[in-house]
């Protein structure tokens, strides 16, 4: 039986695992140091140097090409915003880069940084409208087309396969951070995207207490210029946090299943609440994308969107009324949190003022709806 036999559940399990001999560990041991003995001329796979590469990362390395079937192994990062700095830097100068209007604020803060140091078009469009997105594609001389799906915050689907056809015909790279969807729920290599990004610090180890990032893709000369950005840049991760990953990945699968039933039925029941003006989850039929998620996706996702009566201020009580849920930034723990995402300046315009993001948590479903509704009569009251 090889790897690629086994479903996603179990191999996150088994990945990155030392050989089976004799006394050896169940787990993969942590290593602390900074440095090797080296004598002579450095050896390839030796190691050197921790920031050119160390024994503590490649169990977590594994576990992630093998999770995102990528042909090359997998790079960590310190951050994710290391990692999508690492996958933005693909594009080249005096090229246009193609990105949602909608996306983590960060990541599109990084892609304006590039249009200033680089002389790099950037031109934002609605990820979910794919005729949109081959128009923008073929507008200039695009050498780099980054996706979300679903998009942070507003839960837009791309079409991943007709998105990477378009690009590829004009020989551009597809980037998809799949941080929101996780390799359990969606594969953007096999639909066609050249590469993948994730914020580790959320769904794939799933505790809240760590800051990671990871770059996956199938192409040889892709997997060379991010790692030689990680070498020279030194946006390295360090072992304790690549351990603990690690450890979180272990349970991906039962989170993700227990977070996205708890995500589909508190969407239904939001949306059949009167005192909630909109919600999005892309389970539900009157999501744009519904269709597209069910096709493309092996799952909805754990995050919905919320408008509670109210407004923003609105938003802002039912934030501070509840007790379970907490008011916090991030995303993807087995805690249930929430947050107003304008209450960020650099926050899309676009996105409304009242916007609640929830990521669904691993608690029982009953709790977290009865502290829901706590907020949602505290939201009328403003």
């Amino acid at each position: 039986m090889t790897d690629r036999d086994l479903s996603p559940a179990t191999y996150a399990v088994v990945a990155g695992r030392p050989d089976r001999t004799e006394g050896a560990p169940v787990n993969p041991p942590v290593v602390l140091s900074s440095t090797y003995i080296g004598r002579g001329a450095a050896q390839p796979g030796v190691p050197v140097y921790t920031r050119l590469g160390t024994e503590t990362w490649e169990p977590l390395e594994e576990a992630l090409a093998g999770l995102e079937h990528a042909d090359q192994p997998g790079l960590v990062f310190g951050s994710g915003m290391a990692a999508v700095s690492a996958a933005l830097d693909l594009a080249r100068p005096g090229t246009r880069v193609v990105v949602p209007q909608h996306a983590y604020h960060a990541a599109l803060v990084a892609a304006r940084r590039l249009r200033e140091r680089s002389g790099i078009e950037v031109v934002e469009v609605d990820i979910a409208d794919t005729d949109a997105v081959r128009a923008a594609i073929a507008g200039g001389p695009t050498s780099l087309v980054w996706a979300e799906t679903p998009t942070n915050p507003m839960l837009e689907i791309a079409d991943i396969r007709e998105i990477s056809a378009a690009a590829h015909e004009l020989g551009a790279l597809v980037v998809v951070d799949n941080t929101f969807a996780t390799p359990l729920a969606q594969r953007p290599l096999k639909l066609g995207a050249d590469v993948v990004v994730h914020s580790v610090s959320k769904y794939l180890s799933g505790h809240s207490d760590l800051i990671l990032g990871a770059v996956l893709t199938d192409s040889r000369e892709v997997y060379d210029a991010a790692r030689e950005r990680r070498d020279i840049g030194g946006a390295i991760a360090g072992p304790w946090e690549t351990w603990l990953a690690l450890r979180g990945l272990r349970t991906l699968a039962l989170r993700v299943e227990r977070s996205q039933a708890n995500a589909a039925e508190l969407a239904r029941r939001l949306a059949e609440h009167a005192d909630v003006v909109a919600v999005s989850h892309p389970s539900l039929p009157s999501h744009p994308q519904h269709e597209r998620a069910t096709a493309q996706m092996d799952g909805y996702g754990s995050i919905i969107t919320l408008r509670p009566a109210g407004g923003a201020a609105g938003a802002d009580a039912l934030a501070a009324a509840v007790e379970l849920w907490v008011p916090a930034t991030s995303l993807g723990g087995v805690e249930s949190s929430l947050e107003r995402r304008r209450r960020f300046a650099s926050e899309a315009p676009t996105v409304p003022e009242d916007l609640l993001r929830l990521s669904v948590g691993i608690e029982d479903v009953e709790d977290l709806w009865r502290d829901l509704r706590v907020g949602l009569a505290a939201a009328t009251l403003v």
